[in-house]
């Protein structure tokens, strides 16, 4: 690669990515090929238990365009994205997928509304038809509920893939949180952004590491990193529930000294005890949310480690207090 700073990086994080890499690799050299600027590829294998470092390394020794970083682990995709955003050198980031299901020949209207000025280009599926009802529907729910409480609003159906100026890179790099949720962090910064609209495709090859678990744990991570209102709900529900004990006491007082005592029921008082116990077990949890957070960000653990970057020393390690390897 040449020693001058290329205009594009693209970021791609992998994760047992062996089967759709190559494929990648050639649609978007192309791509970047016809194109004016200088690039760079930037392959992030996250500790991947297939032959995906194998194999993206072997495309590095016939593509000096591609650099290859391997991190000591499966940190997860979050941090293999923080990591390629903080070693890219381009003037303009894209992150995308191995999966090919975000097309690379989008690129072209990315660098167009760039050259346009603005400073963040998202991609947007114009629809979800390739999805199923559940996914449509909780990723409906998601949006409504994360816009609802958050101090920022996410775009709908909009994902990782998107260009972002060097501007928005410095910008994201001031934030030192490592529990990091990078849909809301881009969101956080701002600036002058434009919309694309494409329609997604089928994954080319094989299988998504996503489930429905670790996407019900992704979408609690965007809730209690841009939101305390979780928190607060359980205050107005708190003050709700004490409030409708203090009018059924009150009652009870009245009623009793009107028409004397009655016998208490035993099915009446088990059930009322067993919706507050679990009303106040289920509030605890949600403290116990950002509690953990909390413990994990005191900690100041690095949010990634490189054992092998293909340009920069081995054993990188990424931390709070470090400043960001360029």
């Amino acid at each position: 690669m040449t020693t001058n700073s290329p205009t594009i990086s693209i970021i791609c994080p992998c994760y047992n990515e062996e089967q759709v890499v190559s494929l990648f690799m050639e649609r978007i050299t192309t791509v970047l090929q016809q194109t004016e600027y200088d690039y760079e590829v930037i392959l992030i294998n996250d500790g991947s238990k297939d032959n995906t470092l194998s194999v993206i390394k072997q495309l590095q020794q016939q593509d000096a365009h591609i650099r290859v970083v391997n991190l000591s682990r499966n940190f997860g995709k979050e941090a293999a994205l923080t990591a390629g955003i903080d070693l890219a050198r381009g003037e303009v980031l894209i992150p995308i997928d191995a999966d090919l299901q975000d097309p690379p020949e989008l690129i072209h209207d990315f660098l167009e509304k760039w050259r346009e000025g603005y400073d963040v280009v998202v991609a947007k599926r114009a629809d979800r038809s390739t999805d199923s009802w559940a996914k449509k529907f909780s990723a409906e729910m998601f949006y409504k509920f994360h816009n609802a409480v958050a101090q920022v609003d996410i775009p709908e159906n909009v994902g990782d893939f998107r260009l972002i100026n060097r501007r928005v890179v410095n910008a994201i790099q001031l934030l030192p949180e490592n529990q990091r949720f990078m849909k809301g962090i881009f969101s956080w910064v701002g600036f002058k952004t434009a919309v694309v609209e494409y329609k997604r495709e089928a994954r080319e090859a094989g299988e998504t590491s996503f489930n429905g678990w670790k996407l019900w744990n992704f979408a609690l991570d965007g809730i209690t990193s841009f939101s305390t209102a979780p928190l607060r709900i359980w205050l107005y529900i708190g003050s709700f529930i004490s409030a409708l004990a203090f009018i059924y006491g009150s009652f009870t007082v009245v009623k009793t000294l009107i028409y004397g005592i009655d016998a208490p029921g035993y099915a009446s008082t088990i059930t009322i005890m067993l919706f507050l116990g679990g009303v106040q077990l289920i509030g605890i949890g949600v403290m116990g949310e950002y509690i953990g957070r909390l413990y994990m960000e005191s900690k100041r653990r690095p949010t990634y480690i490189i054992e092998e970057d293909s340009i920069s020393s081995p054993s990188i390690v990424k931390s709070q207090d470090d400043s960001p390897s360029q």
